[in-house]
């Protein structure tokens, strides 16, 4: 199935995303997670891809997309980056996707490890986007970002990024992760006002620990806002009641998108079944408002 097939249905779409284990780690540790994420029900689960030429983690994305489609039966969009994949890369991979059931790809320009020599057959993400869309018939989503792209001059040039994704050939967005829903809701009307259609889904990461959120906004150039700040300043240093208040700042996040008409939500699941379960439970009656 076509991700953007499960949107417009009356109701908001739930996914979520994982990741490979670690490199010096079997892939087969990855069923720890995907067994207590599959009684959530998730419309379909992402896979995320090795950083900047990683090929054993770049081989594992492969791997557990198509362990997702076929020992859990659940929709999988396997991440594919710019930076880790030339043309031959892409399409070693996209045949091994098509050859196992995968029929949906995330495609994002990756961020540069500098462990690796990053690959140049694809400078931006839509350059990817318009290959995938011409090697076959593949479920293409990319990814868009509410503050704006930290390399992005201003919001009016990064809608415009945006639009050449979507035109190109992206069918699905999912967000970055943010956590002001003022900042998402104002980015969808600019997205709407460009011209910009496709559905697309809000990200959303629960807080893992004091150092982890504020090293991530770093990477990314997210904002904490001042209600975030208290919390952290808070419960930062006590991890059970900074995993309880992280949970309800999400619930909260997530009750009040859903009220505002998202069209899905993207659990940044960090590989934590349980806070997900969580998170699933208490909005269990929310989705189907």
């Amino acid at each position: 199935m076509k991700l953007c097939q499960l949107f417009g249905q009356g109701r908001t779409v739930f996914s979520c995303e994982v990741f490979p284990p670690k490199k010096t780690a079997p892939v087969d540790s990855i069923y720890q997670t995907l067994d207590g994420l599959k009684d959530i029900r998730f419309d379909f689960i992402s896979v995320t891809y090795g950083a900047g030429g990683s090929s054993n983690v770049n081989q594992s994305t492969s791997e557990i997309a198509a362990l997702i489609e076929n020992k859990y039966h659940i929709p999988a969009m396997a991440h594919l980056t710019c930076v880790a994949a030339g043309r031959e890369d892409a399409d070693r991979i996209l045949a091994e996707l098509k050859k196992a059931g995968v029929e949906n790809v995330l495609a994002l320009r990756g961020d540069v490890n500098p462990d690796y020599l990053p690959k140049t057959d694809f400078k931006y993400a839509s350059e990817l986007v318009a290959y995938i869309r011409e090697k076959g018939d593949f479920g293409i989503s990319a990814a868009c970002y509410p503050e704006g792209h930290f390399e992005s001059p201003d919001l009016v040039s990064d809608i415009r990024h945006l639009k050449e994704k979507v035109d190109a050939g992206a069918q699905h967005l999912v967000s970055q992760l943010f956590f002001d829903n003022d900042d998402f809701f104002r980015f969808l009307e600019r997205a709407r006002i460009a011209g910009i259609n496709v559905p697309i889904e809000a990200g959303i990461m629960p807080i893992q620990s004091k150092n982890s959120i504020q090293r991530m906004v770093t990477m990314c150039g997210a904002t904490i806002p001042s209600k975030l700040t208290r919390l952290l300043a808070k419960y930062g240093d006590h991890p059970e009641a900074l995993r309880e208040a992280s949970i309800a700042y999400a619930i909260d996040q997530i009750s009040d998108l859903i009220a505002g008409g998202v069209d899905g939500i993207h659990l940044y699941t960090m590989n934590n079944p349980d806070t997900a379960k969580a998170i699933a439970k208490a909005i269990s009656s929310i989705r189907k408002v």
